[in-house]
């Protein structure tokens, strides 16, 4: 019984001497990414299915990006108890720049390479160039997300519910 309230007492010691640090940071940015992910991948999937042009099916990709980046973490934050005008300040707090960096990220080389935007669900070409732009994408937000958690803000805002 000693050693397992010892090993709690060095975990919650670690938790939280890593309040601000680098894994607390990737795990906000893998949890943003995952998000992201699935609303990027589905928006331009539809966008392109469909056929539409460049410029809307960003846009879908974006919206949905951010509807379901913000939905992973109000099911967090809603599972905890939290009433849902509460709970919705919470992931726009905790979310709203990581997502934003994010999707800057990620569309950005999407449009920028070469013709990504014009590949087509069945190229290779479309699908390494997203799965690129999402890596990228999670390295250059980490950061932000580090320096958001050590002030805070971001992602340290939802930890209060968990």
């Amino acid at each position: 019984m000693q050693h397992e309230a010892h090993t709690a007492h060095e975990h919650h010691q670690h938790q939280q001497s890593d309040a601000g640090g680098w894994a607390t940071a990737v795990r906000a940015t893998l949890h943003c990414l995952t998000g992201c992910a699935i609303g990027e991948v589905l928006g331009m999937v539809i966008g392109t299915a469909l056929g539409w042009g460049n410029v809307p099916t960003l846009i879908l990709a974006i919206v949905l990006a951010f509807f379901f980046g913000y939905a992973l973490t109000l099911r967090g934050v809603l599972k905890a108890g939290v009433d849902l005008r509460t709970a919705l300040k919470v992931a726009l707090a905790a979310d709203t720049l990581s997502i934003a960096v994010m999707e800057l990220v990620d569309n950005g080389v999407i449009v920028l390479w070469p013709g990504a935007m014009d590949a087509g669900l069945t190229d290779a070409l479309f699908w390494w160039v997203l799965a690129i732009a999402l890596g990228v994408a999670f390295v250059l937000t980490t950061p932000v997300n580090k320096w958001m958690i050590g002030r805070g803000k971001g992602h340290a805002v939802v930890h209060q519910y968990h």
